[in-house]
């Protein structure tokens, strides 16, 4: 009798233990590091001091390019996979504008006059190509057919920056400030010639702050323990780029009037230019 009840008990223990395996469903995944990482979700930016007209004594108005695959430039754009939270400079704009929060302009003007839609954006860039292919039940038969490439943000290697430098009387500082932040991607024609840089849409930097000071970049110095958000980037200023246009009475860019090396180095004369314009307002 007493072996009988215990057959009986122990497969209902076990199915049991079995349903309660199952009814503990994990809230998420395990911890990916010795502590939670918090911080970065709760940062905002350091807002801008005042500044007034009257206060604004000298200005100038610089277009600049950043090469992100220039070493000191290479956290910009990798991972090219997102992973755990840590996401490229254009992913992040990219998932901001279809959130919502980040408000795309049209490539055609700097000024941020036409507003572009997430979706219009999608469609605009994507490509089609003609390609001929080989059937696949019978390889000794082509045809001819067009495939759609979608975008992708690992293809955006180059970012541009419109920015104003100016002194403020008030506090005896020169600064500058970012206005304006363009990808753009390599362009080739029908024959694969590259033809140089395509912008794509401009974003009016101002009202990306709040997002680029939630999303850190690598620091290639004190690795994960130290990381800095995009915004504490641009705002220090940590990245190598160089001038294509200066504001001139033409509105010209620099490869309109130079190439080769007289474009590099009329690009170095325009940065020298603030350094020179900066020492001179003090004397010793």
């Amino acid at each position: 009798m007493k072996k009988a009840i215990f057959l009986v008990f122990v497969p209902v223990l076990l199915f049991g233990i079995k349903l309660n395996s199952k009814a503990q469903v994990l809230e998420g995944p395990p911890r990916d590091g010795v502590y939670d990482k918090t911080a970065i979700t709760q940062m905002l930016p350091i807002p801008y001091s005042p500044l007034r007209e009257a206060d604004v004594i000298w200005s100038k108005r610089l277009w600049r390019v950043i090469d992100m695959r220039e070493k000191i430039n290479q956290p910009f754009y990798f991972p090219m996979t997102p992973q755990n939270g840590w996401r490229s400079f254009i992913q992040i704009i990219i998932d901001a504008m279809k959130e919502g929060t980040i408000q795309a302009y049209s490539e055609l003007s700097d000024q941020f006059l036409y507003p572009i839609s997430y979706k219009e954006l999608m469609d605009k860039m994507e490509t089609t190509k003609k390609v001929t292919l080989k059937r696949p039940d019978n390889p000794d038969m082509e045809f001819d057919t067009v495939i759609t490439q979608h975008f992708n943000p690992s293809d955006v290697y180059k970012i541009r920056l419109k920015e104003d430098y100016f002194f403020d009387r008030q506090r005896s500082v020169m600064e500058v400030r970012i206005l304006g932040i363009c990808p753009m991607v390599n362009s080739y024609d029908e024959k694969g010639d590259y033809r140089g840089d395509k912008p794509l849409f401009w974003i009016y930097f101002p009202e990306c702050r709040n997002v680029l000071a939630k999303n850190e970049q690598f620091n290639l110095h004190n690795g994960s323990a130290a990381r800095l958000s995009y915004d504490d980037v641009f705002m220090k200023r940590m990245f190598n780029s160089y001038v294509y246009k200066e504001e001139n009475v033409y509105d010209r860019t620099i490869n309109e009037y130079a190439a080769g090396v007289d474009a590099l180095m009329e690009s170095e004369r325009a940065k020298n230019s603030l350094l020179e314009f900066e020492e001179s307002l003090w004397e010793y």
